[in-house]
Parts: structure tokens; sequence; C-alpha cells
């Protein structure tokens, strides 16, 4: 595994675990408000952690000129 990755994972984990505190002590407002930010963290792990892949290289798509009802 490389180093970011057992950042990202320790991270993660923390703050899912803070969450779970937060909880069992009966400060379920505390989470319902930070929800949207658990759920962003997520997602901005899951993009992180994916592999990029780039677009195939390839002939391009040539333009079409429009002709409607004769308009130039």
């Amino acid at each position: 595994m490389e180093r970011t990755q057992i950042v990202i994972i320790t991270v993660t984990v923390a703050v899912f675990l803070w969450s779970a505190i937060m909880v069992a002590m009966g400060q379920v407002a505390a989470i319902a408000s930070l929800a949207p930010a658990l759920g962003l963290t997520v997602h901005q792990i899951v993009r992180t952690v994916r592999p990029r892949t780039a677009p195939a290289p390839g002939p391009g798509i040539a333009a079409v000129p429009d002709q409607e009802d004769g308009a130039p």
C-alpha cells in the first residue's frame, strides 16, 4: 500500500469513528447536521482513489455544417 492510501484510510476511519462516538453519546442532532459533510468526504475519497482514465486517442469527429431550410 502506498503512503497516500494509508493516510486516506486512517483519516476516513477516524472521521467515522468520531461520528459513531457522537451517536453513542446521544448527539444525533450533531450527526444529522454533519451528514452532508460526511457524504462529501466519502465521495471525494472514492473519487481520489479511483484511477483516472484518459480518453483513448483516435480520430476526431468532423463537424457537419447545419443546412436547415437553405440557411447560409
